[in-house]
């Protein structure tokens, strides 16, 4: 039921849940999460967070679903572990890790990514849908211990994997021996 009213100059809009809806807990179209699930999803961001080589927010709004599947495709094939996760138990699950300097910096709708073997992994993954996707703005980006700016997500991004670095290193040492 939806009743209109006045408050002071401004309307007010007053909305009551029919009994069905009370009684079977809808909130709306958001279901509220038991303190076991949240004690999961803590315990498994954190897990990621320990071993996680850099870590990045994005605030997602304004993606649609289809938008997110991609952008989940692409952090699954770079090896990035990606999750919207309330910011309150985001703060928490990083409390104890080598990203809590980035407790403060989770408001608003944010969707985290770890990266696990890479450090540039998730900035890559981030950087190049935020490319096509104006709506993905990318907020925290953090090395353990370390709270960067924002706008060094592009350099993080410009950092070689692990086989381009290895590929770089080995035409180094090869090169003062082909000059004999």
């Amino acid at each position: 039921m939806v009743r209109f009213g006045r408050s002071g100059s401004q309307p007010v809009l007053y909305a009551r849940r029919c009994r069905s809806e009370r009684e079977a807990g809808s909130t709306g179209g958001e279901r509220l999460l038991s303190l076991e699930e949240k004690k999961a999803i803590v315990a498994d961001v954190a897990a990621r967070a320990v071993s996680a080589q850099s870590a990045i927010a994005a605030e997602y709004s304004g993606l649609t679903v289809e938008q997110l599947t991609k952008l989940r495709n692409s952090a699954r094939q770079a090896g990035v572990y990606l999750r919207v996760v309330k910011n309150t138990l985001a703060r928490r699950a990083v409390a104890d890790t080598e990203f809590a300097c980035i407790q403060d910096s989770l408001t608003g709708p944010l969707i985290l990514a770890l990266s696990t073997e890479e450090p540039g992994a998730a900035a890559r993954v981030m950087t190049d849908f935020a490319k096509d996707n104006d709506k993905l703005v990318i907020k925290v980006v953090a090395l353990p211990g370390r709270l960067l700016q924002p706008a060094d997500a592009k350099r993080l991004a410009s950092l070689p994997t692990r086989n381009e670095a290895i590929s770089q290193l080995m035409a180094v040492m090869k090169a003062p021996i082909g000059k004999f």
